[in-house]
């Protein structure tokens, strides 16, 4: 696990940025951390205790750099919530006691997950998901904080609860504090506009204060934050008998769900938009011993605060040294400056709250969504509204199944098209993207673009049999974009396999990935590859079926084909691809054919051809030689020549093989030694026997 990942190498040029945003994220922390610690159900001051070492220890673990960490709303509602159903009084001894041992299950939670690796699942929630629930979360929250605006308290819940509570407070405004905190958001909104590097949220925020404490009678009947006690917090047990251990466990579970969803979702997101990674299952190890600090600190669980994220990143926050700096303020806060806090006025702040929240919104994401993918536009607002609506944990649900719902229509109708050559070329293209492309004649060469699985195996098997005529001899899949195939998929490309070879119809699979292969193999589709269907390119199965460039193209009588690079055609090396980790076995079974079909015809100028493989080139030839040479007894036996004769029939065919190399490429002719003295080698190690005789005749013939 890193430690302090974000301070290695430390730049001196963060830390004004960093100080300036720790200051900010300090001083905005106070309102917000003890107005979450009392919907929590403890005393405000647990609220400033959740903001020392909790953000102090995140800041050394996490791999974010610019997350914030400490008191936020949706935990500390879950747990007044859940305080409340137990009918424990909130402040209460029994609450004191009940949520620190919440709060000690959750970061159990949470560190199991890491543990797990649970993390990865977040990377399955899309931008339209992330970007939803941002948003909603961030509304939640300023729906939650509109009536402080006008001297009433805080909302908690859902969409429904939070706009009962507003209404039923707006009979009794405070004008002069709904004044105070429209002017305070609207001079925050502007200079963000015309000022952003101006800390503008600091200056409010001490400018309240000042004319607080110089002019008190100014602010009458304006909310202040109340007084708290000097002094760090003590260490306490978390352990409670007015709550069952099973109640603890359920609770604290989806606590620390929506702390891993909430958190991990807005950290991605940060991230994303700041151009860095950040390591998932260590963040979850973060998180939980955050919580375990807050635990024995006697707080409610700590979650990451979008709120005070935008902020570090509104003003330049670039590492975690934020954190550390805004964590030791709030010790030195509690241990000298309680006595400001008081003087602090309730609108001021929770303007600086919801300006931060307004500008952490994702809504500049839905024209461009609208405009690329309507689908993604409304799977924003489903993840948006389920926060809203449902709340945090639903919210996410809601937005997980709809992009998987939208991830299997997308795999369901996935890019595909026909390809052809253009005149004069010998590219494959897109009958859809290019002008004057032609089909090759009798070929029909299809492109799929997607793995392959229950859901759109219909619309393979039903492009290609729609697209069969009369006079089609073969049907070609560059399958470059296949990674995976299902077994659903498997047996319908066996089938359709089939289907095709009774009508006479060649079927190629080709351009995948290797490991496709080994699926096809481990799914019953051997016989495919063992009848030469699954080629290494589109090309290759064309010359398997004996059609050689210039390519025959309907509706073009001739052409020139530009010059291009020639494409290696290796048979060994692509029997190889084929057949992965059973190539060996495969060839040998190849060689057993050969030697068998020797027995019957004594042909031996059949030993290079690969069966429904091809032929093979000179240096593969050579290879395939040697294979032949370690049967060498076999071949005497089914044959009826002698182990001499059959010798220096190899022995001279590798003869004529040698002066061909060397003819066409002098530089392929040195590698034809190197690989010839490695399969010498080979061949005295496995058939020692065999290997004399070869010598035997190579030197009496004065061949290498």
């Amino acid at each position: 696990m890193k430690f302090a990942y974000t301070l290695k190498d430390y730049k001196k040029n963060n830390f004004v940025h960093d100080l300036i945003s720790g200051i900010i994220i300090a001083a905005v922390s106070i309102p917000i951390s003890m107005g979450y610690a009392q919907i929590a159900g403890l005393p405000v001051v647990y609220g400033l205790y959740g903001s020392v070492f909790p953000i102090i220890l995140f800041a050394l673990l996490s791999t974010s750099r610019q997350f914030i960490f400490g008191v936020d709303a949706a935990p500390a509602a879950m747990v007044g919530a859940s305080v409340m159903s137990l009918g424990i009084m909130p402040e209460s001894d029994a609450a004191l006691k009940v949520v620190p041992l919440i709060t000690l299950f959750t970061a159990l939670w949470l560190l199991l997950f890491g543990v797990l690796r649970v993390g990865r699942l977040v990377s399955y929630i899309s931008s339209p998901v992330m970007g939803g629930f941002i948003s909603g979360i961030c509304t939640t929250i300023i729906m939650m904080q509109v009536p402080k605006l006008y001297g009433g308290s805080a909302g908690t819940g859902e969409l429904h609860e939070l706009l009962n509570h507003i209404t039923t407070t707006t009979g009794d405004i405070n004008v002069l504090s709904l004044k105070i905190g429209i002017i305070t958001l609207m001079i925050l909104l502007i200079s963000k506009k015309l000022f952003s590097k101006l800390p503008m949220a600091v200056i409010v925020m001490f400018a309240g204060a000042f004319v607080s404490f110089l002019q008190p009678d100014l602010l009458k009947g304006v909310k202040m934050l109340p007084a708290v006690d000097r002094g760090l917090p003590s260490i306490v047990l978390p352990v409670s008998d007015h709550i069952s251990i099973e109640k603890v466990i359920m609770i604290s579970f989806s606590v620390a769900m929506v702390i891993m969803a909430e958190t991990l979702l807005a950290e991605n997101n940060f991230a994303r938009k700041n151009n860095y990674t950040i390591n998932a299952n260590q963040e979850l190890i973060a998180f939980g011993m955050a919580n375990m600090a807050a635990a024995f600190t006697g707080c409610c669980p700590v979650n990451g605060s979008v709120s005070r994220t935008a902020m570090n990143e509104q003003y330049g926050g670039r590492t975690q040294a934020t954190g550390l700096v805004a964590g030791v303020i709030m010790a030195g806060i509690l241990l000298l400056g309680t006595g400001f806090i008081q003087y602090l006025p309730v609108p001021v702040l929770t303007a600086i709250v919801i300006s931060a929240l307004i500008g952490a919104t994702e809504f500049e994401l839905l024209p461009r969504l609208w405009k690329a993918n309507k689908k993604e536009f409304f799977i924003f607002w489903g993840a948006f509204f389920g926060v809203l609506i449902f709340g945090t944990i639903n919210g996410v649900l809601i937005g997980v199944v709809l992009s998987f719902v939208e991830m299997i229509i997308r795999a369901s109708k996935p890019p595909r098209c026909f390809l052809g050559i253009q005149p004069g070329h010998t590219h494959f293209r897109s009958f859809d993207e290019f002008r004057n492309v032609y089909p090759i004649k009798n070929v029909v060469v299809y492109r799929f673009s997607s793995n392959l699985f229950f859901a759109n195996i219909d619309v393979f098997q039903n492009d290609i049999l729609d697209s069969i005529r009369d006079d089609t001899k073969a049907v070609i899949v560059d399958a470059s974009g296949i990674g995976d195939i299902d077994v659903t998929a498997a047996e319908c490309i066996g089938m359709l396999y089939k289907q095709l070879k009774n009508r006479n119809i060649r079927f190629y699979m080709t351009e995948h990935i290797a490991g496709l292969n080994e699926q096809m193999r481990r799914q019953g589709l051997e016989f495919m590859l063992a009848e030469g269907a699954v080629r290494r390119t589109v090309n290759v199965a064309l010359k398997d079926m004996g059609i050689r460039k210039p390519y025959p193209l309907e509706g073009v009588e001739n052409y020139e084909v530009s010059p291009s690079r020639k494409r290696a055609e290796n048979s060994v090396q692509e029997y190889i691809w084929g057949f992965g980790g059973d190539a060996e076995y495969e060839i040998e079974k190849q060689i057993m054919r050969q030697i068998t079909n020797l027995s019957k015809n004594g042909d031996l100028d059949s030993i290079s051809q690969m069966g429904n493989w091809g032929y093979m080139d000179s240096i593969d030839e050579d290879e395939w030689l040697e294979h032949l040479e370690e049967h060498l007894k076999e071949l005497v036996r089914v044959s009826g020549h002698d182990e001499e004769t059959l010798a220096k029939t190899l022995e001279h065919r590798r003869e004529l093989l040698l002066e061909k190399i060397t003819h066409e490429n002098e530089e392929l002719a040195k590698k034809f030694y190197v690989r010839r003295e490695k399969l010498d080698a080979h061949l005295k190690n496995e058939h020692p026997e065999v290997y004399e005789k070869v010598i035997k005749y190579r030197m009496k013939h004065n061949n290498i």
